[in-house]
């Protein structure tokens, strides 16, 4: 029997709920400071073309799924709290070497100044591109080793505070940190960028990361060794695994953890590979080639105050929009009497929905940039709102002792398939400029139809997703550790 409480709840869960926010919006930051700076401040230095910077975006791609690989086994052998830590370390020094690569192009090429690059013209400029590009591409290396620790910790973290039927509206909440990450670096990079020059952005996105860190060590240990968490809470973290009644904190003993290759056993474990590869790099493209789309097809650069209100738009939608997602699914359960899993796919078809609005982008932006700002920005919020629930769906069927490891899966399933549309997309609208009227779609030529064609595949990824999902798993099946 559940004792009675005679003290009040305490609340240090959302404390931690807050930090993985603010954790998350660093990382998407840092993530996205070149994609606000490589096209109107980068490009002209270092003469990269479309294709340059779909290589080094596809390649964090490929460096972020392999690093996820072994990620979510990192963070189950270190912990939580450790594992978080080593992570956001590594990807904020990642962040700030970026600011050294045009120094560091300069003195391999002997030039005496990083403004004299721009200047270059023919092989010397050929040759400025491509060393600038393997020097991006190896801070992309040591960003992408570190933000793969996020999620799984991010995950791992919400599983160890809070119980199932809240766990999708508190990973919808830190997962909002992407978007807000994403609404603030519009606002931000661009400005200092223009400022102080686009090696300040990246140093001073960068050095957030370390301020987190000092939070992280002061504020996190486990529910049950936390002098924040009273015992009323500790009960309410542990209700689905019967151990309310469990007075003594240290008679709870850990779970066991499903051998790595075992986990490739489970049909869950697929539909989870599944839901993150189709529907990751949807969203991945939008954060890297939006500012490039709105400058290439409205010459609204990133600096400019059309470029930044749309963008700011964009993801104000997302941001606004998407924290709802975790409201849908504990209605379905609470309200309907569903399980966790069937509530959650239930919401999840819905939010596969949205982004159906993405065929109409290019198209009504014809008559105006904003309509392709806020159908973009509809988009976003579907996927944010699908990728809480969806992580919640590793909650839902595996124990917590392995659900680093399932994360970590996932979202080297994610970076893949990042990697193939970002990389693919690079080539794809070099080769679609270049055809220019020759190649149509859908009434655009050239680029514009490149973009329509991008556009279609996002728009649909996220129901194909679905309903593989559902093949797979189509009821509620917890996995248990032998």
């Amino acid at each position: 029997m559940t004792p009675i409480q005679t003290t009040k709840m305490s609340n240090f869960r959302w404390v931690i709920c807050g930090l993985l926010f603010l954790a998350t919006t660093v990382n998407y930051m840092d993530r996205q400071v070149l994609s606000l700076t490589w096209k109107d401040f980068i490009a002209p230095e270092f003469h990269w073309t479309d294709g340059d910077y779909g290589f080094i975006t596809g390649m964090f791609s490929l460096f972020y799924a392999v690093a996820n690989l072994f990620a979510g086994k990192f963070i189950d052998w270190m912990g939580t709290k450790k594992g978080y830590l080593i992570a956001i370390f590594v990807w904020s020094v990642g962040a700030c070497l970026h600011a050294g690569c045009g120094w560091v192009a300069m003195e391999w090429q002997g030039y005496s100044s990083v403004a004299e690059l721009g200047q270059l013209t023919g092989d010397a400029a050929v040759a400025i591109a491509t060393i600038s590009v393997w020097l991006f591409l190896s801070c992309r290396l040591i960003l992408a080793v570190g933000e793969a620790g996020n999620f799984p910790a991010a995950i791992k973290a919400t599983a160890e505070y809070f119980p199932k039927k809240d766990r999708a509206f508190s990973t919808s909440i830190f997962n909002s940190g992407a978007s807000v990450g994403a609404l603030a670096a519009p606002a931000t990079i661009p400005l200092l960028a223009r400022a102080w020059g686009w090696e300040m952005a990246f140093i001073i996105i960068g050095a957030l990361g370390f301020v987190w860190m000092g939070l992280w060590t002061w504020l996190y240990d486990k529910p049950r060794l936390s002098k924040r968490v009273n015992q009323a809470e500790l009960n309410y973290i542990e209700q689905d695994n019967d151990l309310a009644d469990v007075q003594d904190r240290n008679a709870v003993k850990e779970e066991k953890t499903i051998p790595f290759w075992q986990c490739f056993t489970f049909k869950q474990t697929y539909s989870f590979l599944v839901g993150k590869f189709m529907t990751d790099g949807v969203w991945w493209f939008f954060l890297f080639w939006a500012p490039a789309y709105f400058s290439d097809q409205y010459g609204y650069t990133s600096d400019s105050a059309m470029g930044i209100a749309l963008i700011f738009t964009l993801y104000l939608i997302v941001t606004v929009l998407s924290i709802g997602g975790g409201y849908l699914p504990k209605y379905f359960v609470e309200k309907r009497g569903m399980n966790p899993y069937l509530g959650r796919m239930r919401a999840m078809f819905i939010f596969a929905c949205f982004p159906v609005l993405g065929l109409l982008a290019q198209p009504l932006g014809v008559y105006s940039a904003w309509w392709p700002a806020i159908l973009i920005g509809l988009l976003g919020a579907g996927h944010q709102a699908w990728s809480a629930n969806l992580f919640s769906t590793v909650g839902d069927m595996f124990p917590k002792s392995t659900i680093g490891t399932l994360v970590g899966l996932g979202t080297m399933a994610g970076g893949f398939g990042s990697m193939t549309i970002n990389y693919g997309s690079g080539i794809f609208f070099d080769w679609a400029k270049a055809q220019g009227s020759a190649f149509t779609f859908f009434g655009f030529e050239g680029k514009p139809a490149a973009y329509m064609v991008v556009f279609c595949i996002c728009a649909v990824a996220y129901l194909i997703g679905w309903f593989i999902m559902k093949a797979l798993v189509p009821k509620y099946k917890p996995v248990i550790a032998d």
